[in-house]
C-alpha cells in the first residue's frame, strides 16, 4: 500500500506502471511487428498483430476526418482529472476502488499519449475463433481500462449490498 505521507494519490504509482508497461509493448509492436502483420501465439484464438485505431472503442468514429482524435484527447483528460481527484479524495481502507481507479487512470493516460503523439492509437493484441470471429484489436491500455470497470462495477454492486453509502 502507498505510504501515508502520500495519501491515496500514492497509488498514482499504479497508474505510472501501467502507462509504462502500454507504451513498452507498443514500442515493441512498432519496432519488430510490421503493420497489418499477424503473429499467430495460439492458433485458432490468439495473435499478436499492429494496426492503429483512430477512433475510439470498438474503432467508433475512426473513419471520421481526424476531428475525433481532438475529441477524445479532450474526452481523456477530463477522464483522467476526474480519476486523479477522486483518488484524491478515497478514505485508506477503500483499495479495491483505488486500484481500478488507478488502472482506468494508466489505461487512459497510454492511449491519450497514442493519440497526441502518433495521431492513433496502437492495437495489437488480437483474440479470434478459427478465423471466423474477431474481437477489435486492442492493447495493455484498454485492458487496464475494462479491468479497472469491471472493478469499479463490483465496487458498486458490493457497496449496495452491503448498505453502505454509494462513492461520490
Amino acid at each position: 500500500m502507498p505510504e501515508a505521507r502520500f495519501g491515496r494519490l500514492g497509488w498514482l504509482l499504479l497508474s505510472v506502471l501501467v502507462f509504462l508497461l502500454d507504451q513498452g509493448t507498443k514500442w515493441a509492436v512498432l519496432d519488430l511487428i510490421p503493420k497489418h502483420t499477424r503473429i499467430t501465439v495460439i492458433p485458432g484464438w490468439f495473435d499478436w498483430t499492429h494496426v492503429y485505431n483512430t477512433g475510439a472503442a470498438f474503432s467508433f468514429l475512426a473513419d471520421s476526418s481526424g476531428w475525433q482524435r481532438w475529441l477524445f484527447a479532450l474526452i481523456a483528460i477530463v477522464v483522467s482529472g476526474v480519476l486523479v481527484v477522486w483518488l484524491k479524495r478515497l478514505k485508506a481502507d477503500e483499495t479495491w476502488l483505488a486500484i481500478a481507479l488507478a488502472a482506468v487512470l494508466g489505461g487512459a493516460l497510454g492511449n491519450l499519449y497514442d493519440r497526441v503523439v502518433l495521431g492513433h492509437v496502437v492495437d495489437f493484441l488480437l483474440v479470434h475463433w478459427q478465423d471466423r470471429w474477431y474481437f477489435p484489436a486492442f492493447n495493455l491500455a484498454d485492458t487496464a481500462i475494462t479491468l479497472g470497470a469491471i472493478m469499479l462495477a463490483l465496487d458498486m454492486f458490493k457497496t449496495k449490498k452491503s448498505g453502505e453509502a454509494a462513492h461520490d
